[in-house]
């Protein structure tokens, strides 16, 4: 999902301002003119399926093999700086704002990042007569690149019920769901690892469930240029109300197998395009633990340019406990 940065008010440790643009952005509802898929895994067993052919049939709101899929369709836009040109790096230590994203984001030249980790609590969501969204994940790139790959949970709140979900997304391909239960107070970890010629292995596991989801997927036009562990304002072509989700405390976040705080790592404020403080961080702990607190569902209005698209050919892996 993607991060549209706003010039910071307070620049620690940054020579000059920058003003931001966006990095990840979730798709809509079912009218968005692409196909919303989820994979569906069984607990303690092992399955792989190729999605290419499902993805093609699959409508919007269903998951593969016709089980309902709550919530919203998701995709991304990959952040560009407007002093720089696209995918150029924009790496320092700093704090920075977001319309969309608040956390963590470790920046570096291409190639630099090859892994990022973390663990987290799935947060309750506090729902009202409004709909509300929130995702938490960690992922590459998206910072000053012009790809995504991440994985993560999503929690949003629909006619006044809460909803929770397990994902993955390549972006510019389309997000996948998963159908694995996910609950306020589960124990969540993810994981993206680069491998040689463009291989990603994204898991996300909820060890209160049981279950583990692990995929491998290619990208062409990667350039590991920046590790994060967000909490997010997902979008429909503008970013959406943000959820209540109180506070999330993600740790041992990690990039490249080391501390993330020990990267050239920013801290991100959500602030939404009407100047609201949206979601606030903390300051890191050891390097690997933070959390981040829901201020205000913030407003909408900040423009998420582009949708991903369904992710031809994706795999699936749930392996067996």
């Amino acid at each position: 999902m993607s991060i549209r940065r706003h010039e910071s008010s307070s620049m620690r440790r940054r020579p000059a301002r920058r003003i931001w643009l966006p990095a990840l952005v979730v798709g809509a509802m079912a009218v968005v003119a692409y196909s919303m898929v989820a994979v569906s895994g069984t607990e303690n067993a092992r399955q792989t399926a190729s999605l290419s052919a499902a993805t093609a049939a699959a409508a919007p709101g269903t998951a593969v093999g016709g089980t309902a899929v709550g919530g919203w369709g998701r995709g991304g836009y990959p952040m560009v700086t407007s002093s720089s040109p696209a995918g150029a790096d924009n790496a320092a230590n700093a704090a920075a704002s977001s319309v969309n994203w608040a956390g963590y984001a470790a920046t570096g030249a291409a190639g630099t990042f090859t892994s990022v980790s973390t663990s987290w609590t799935q947060p309750a969501v506090t729902c009202s007569a409004t709909d509300t969204f929130s995702s938490f994940w960690a992922g590459l790139d998206g910072d000053g690149s012009q790809t995504v790959e991440q994985t993560g949970t999503e929690a949003d709140c629909s006619g006044g019920a809460a909803t929770y979900s397990g994902w993955y997304e390549m972006f510019p391909n389309a997000p996948v769901f998963y159908n694995n239960p996910v609950a306020p107070g589960d124990a969540m970890s993810a994981s993206v690892v680069a491998g040689s010629g463009g291989a990603f292995t994204l898991t996300l596991s909820d060890a209160t469930q049981g279950w583990t989801q692990t995929t491998h997927q290619t990208s062409a036009t990667a350039t590991l240029a920046s590790a994060e562990v967000i909490a997010e304002a997902p979008s429909n072509g503008t970013v959406l109300p943000l959820a209540n989700f109180g506070t999330v405390n993600f740790s041992n976040a990690t990039a490249n197998g080391a501390p993330i705080g020990n990267a050239n790592v920013s801290e991100l404020t959500m602030v939404s395009a009407g100047g609201t403080t949206e979601a606030t961080p903390s300051a890191l702990a050891g390097g690997t633990n933070f959390t981040v607190t829901w201020d205000s569902s913030g407003s909408t209005g900040a423009t998420a340019p582009g949708t991903g698209t369904p992710s031809p050919g994706a795999s699936m892996t749930s392996p067996a406990a």
